[in-house]
């Protein structure tokens, strides 16, 4: 089997152990892009992640027009059809929220957080090829969770008994995926995501980093988000990849 294929079993794995997994309080209705978006999930995953990884960037959970409308992690709608190359047919979630639609690639809205982190990746190595023959970015949780206004709820709001009931498979999720592409490097995009990781992956011999996450909601990032984002990873060391000429 290839890699790819053990990565789509995994994701497989992860989506059967959360399925049961309830969740109340603010929380009314989830998303699973996994799921509903498989397609276009399964072409990233096939494209770019057969082969083993120097450095794994690691988000927490879909953005609402990012990941939640292509599958992809952090999935900007124009970086992932016009620099990726990605574009497949998405279904629509159960329970769909009405102010929370997917309409997958027909999105017109563009997900910041997504546009930063692959803008700078396209600007550092210019094509994707370059930036995949060592990193991959993948996200921590599968799940986009909205309140009854449609707003997002992030994991780290979940009721205490809910984010156990959620870390242990995506726990297990990551550490499959490590096995499977044998990475050096976990790198954090945001503290949540690096502190997941070091829980989860405490008995690795990976390396930790964290990136500053590039929401709009973080202040620091509305400043040159791309130019802190790649000092702060020189200053830990990350191995990035050799950059594009022109970068």
């Amino acid at each position: 089997m290839s890699l790819a294929s053990d990565l789509l079993q995994h994701a497989d794995t992860l989506c059967r152990d959360l399925s049961t997994v309830r969740f109340g309080g603010a929380v009314t209705h989830v998303y699973n892009p996994l799921e509903y978006a498989r397609a276009p999930y399964a072409q990233y995953v096939e494209r770019y992640a057969d082969t083993t990884k120097k450095v794994l960037f690691f988000g927490m959970n879909p953005g609402p027009y990012g990941m939640t409308q292509t599958g992809v992690p952090f999935g900007e709608i124009n970086h992932v059809r016009d620099w990726l190359g990605i574009e497949a047919p998405v279904e629509r979630p159960p329970h769909e929220h009405p102010k929370r639609p997917v309409v997958g690639f027909a999105c017109t809205r563009s997900e910041v957080s997504g546009a930063r982190l692959w803008g700078m990746w396209k600007s550092l190595y210019k094509t994707p090829a370059r930036f995949f023959s060592w990193g991959l970015v993948v996200n921590y949780c599968p799940l986009v969770f909205m309140d009854e206004g449609g707003r997002n709820v992030t994991p780290d709001k979940l009721a205490p008994k809910e984010r156990l009931a959620l870390y242990g498979p995506c726990d297990a999720h990551l550490r499959a995926v490590v096995a499977t592409l044998a990475p050096s490097w976990v790198v954090g995009v945001g503290k949540f995501a690096e502190g997941r990781a070091r829980e989860a992956l405490a008995e690795t011999n990976v390396n930790f980093a964290s990136m500053p996450h590039p929401s709009p909601a973080n202040p620091n990032a509305n400043r040159d988000w791309a130019g802190m984002a790649r000092a702060q990873l020189e200053a830990q060391r990350v191995p990035l990849g050799k950059l594009s000429p022109k970068a």
